[in-house]
């Protein structure tokens, strides 16, 4: 009886550490659980929990940004008395390209840590959790749990190689100097044993405002690390670039840096003097971007509207020309000072927008699919715009006389803004920075840009001659 009760207490002793781990919710896709990393707790002692993540294979969920879609899990846990939780804390993800995205994802065990205080010792942790697991399709999951925490010395639990394992992945804030400049490149003031060894780096931003399936090549140059990296929309050269920066030696050894990237100093205005010199230089690029985007695919639609109104003008004297010229360029330097202006009250509003805002919009994009369908079917002859018909933007657009030249320039403008023009981009992002009365100066250069080959006929009517004379070719 003795030796059957001692070898029982040998038994207890030799079990492995209990483990505080909720009731699972599974799926064929995931199984899900809440755990800790200590098997007591003590009060005022901080410990961590973590939503655990096992997911089947070829199923991954995502990271704080998900990249070019998906959505972050979501770990909430119920407020009580005396526990005090703070936010998940992010372990290093890896890119996942699903068809034409790329994703910021994780794959197979995920734990995903938060810390922890309890004040009065025992204590009972409840949670609900959301989280998205995609492969060929996405699916949204959710699930409540609850851990019971003793009160005791801590001791580790069986999972806290988990939490060793997200540790290692986890970024440390970078302990060197980093600057962003307007066109994406990310420079790091690293040492040079560090420049030395690294061989790969990729950057993952916080906010959706790099293109996360573009090369981002490295290079190095007097020990600074350059990352070229692609935004997505042209990048405010007056405000910061945060992110993890993931970087790989020669072993293939990873090293994970919370970087926070400030502008570079040598491309912020210092005073008015500089910006007095830069103003000229984004009137100029935006003149030269106005011009360009006649090539641009989405102006095409409105070309054969154009092509019309031109030889429609080659028959009539050198005073016809120079007014339905002007009339074309007031509608498109309008329309975009229009544009400017919404964006501006945006801006002020502290509303984030950019260049073809608008088109975010599925209504507004299928009131202009049907206008330009409406307009290619008139132009094919399957019906004629009345006299009578004004009050759409077809039939303003398609009417003679100045008001139809006037509407021309608008519909330009309108079907124009899915399309950036070489050197417009560094206007807009200009434009989008300086003050009010200079931000709508940029956008009318842009209107002028466009509208340049009709003005070019306004100061130059002889150009008219030289066009196709109206006949039946134009039916």
């Amino acid at each position: 009886m003795k030796a059957a009760l001692l070898a029982l207490s040998l038994l207890c002793l030799a079990a492995p550490a209990f483990a505080l781990e909720s009731t699972p919710v599974s799926t064929a896709r995931a199984t899900v659980t809440l755990v800790t990393d200590t098997d007591h707790v003590a009060p005022g002692t901080p410990f961590h929990a973590g939503l655990r993540m096992q997911l089947a294979k070829g199923w991954h969920t995502y990271w704080q940004n998900p990249g070019d879609a998906g959505v972050a899990p979501e770990l909430t846990i119920t407020p009580q008395l005396g526990l005090i939780a703070g936010p998940i804390v992010w372990p290093a993800p890896e890119k996942v390209a699903e068809g034409p995205l790329t994703t910021f994802a994780y794959t197979g065990d995920v734990l995903l840590p938060l810390t922890l205080t309890s004040t009065p010792g025992a204590a009972t942790l409840r949670a609900h959790a959301n989280w998205l697991v995609c492969e060929k399709v996405c699916v949204p999951e959710e699930g409540d749990f609850a851990l019971d925490l003793p009160a005791g010395t801590p001791t580790p639990s069986v999972q806290t190689p988990l939490f060793t394992a997200a540790a290692a992945r986890t970024p440390v804030a970078s302990p060197y100097a980093a600057h962003i400049a307007p066109d994406g490149t990310l420079n790091l003031a690293a040492d040079p044993a560090l420049t030395a060894s690294v061989r790969t780096a990729e950057f993952y931003p916080l906010a959706q405002t790099i293109d996360p399936g573009a090369p981002q090549p490295l290079s190095m140059q007097d020990g600074t690390l350059r990352l070229k990296l692609t935004p997505v929309t042209p990048l405010d050269p007056q405000a910061g670039l945060a992110g993890l920066l993931v970087l790989h030696d020669a072993a293939g050894t990873a090293s994970f840096l919370e970087v926070a990237a400030t502008p570079d100093p040598a491309l912020i205005l210092s005073g008015p003097a500089d910006a007095a010199q830069t103003i000229p230089q984004m009137l100029l690029l935006a003149l030269v971007g106005g011009l360009i985007l006649n090539l641009m695919p989405c102006v095409f639609p409105i070309l054969a509207m154009k092509a019309m109104a031109i030889a429609r003008m080659s028959g009539h004297d050198n005073a016809a020309v120079r007014a339905h010229a002007l009339s074309y360029t007031a509608g498109v330097v309008l329309a975009f000072m229009g544009l400017g202006a919404a964006l501006l009250l945006l801006r002020l509003a502290g509303q984030a927008a950019g260049w073809g805002f608008q088109f975010q919009s599925p209504i507004f994009v299928v009131l202009t699919a049907w206008l330009l369908f409406g307009v290619g079917l008139n132009l094919s002859g399957v019906f004629a715009v009345g006299g009578g018909m004004a009050g759409t933007g077809q039939s303003l657009a398609m009417k003679g006389g100045h008001v139809g030249s006037f509407f021309t320039g608008l519909l330009a403008v309108v079907v124009a803004t899915p399309c950036t023009a070489p050197f417009m981009g560094a206007a807009i992002a200009g434009a989008m920075v300086a003050p009010p009365a200079v931000m709508l100066l940029v956008f009318a250069f842009m209107g002028l840009g466009l509208a340049a080959p009709y003005a070019l006929l306004a100061v130059i009517p002889g150009l008219a001659r030289a066009l196709p004379r109206p006949g039946a070719w134009m039916d």
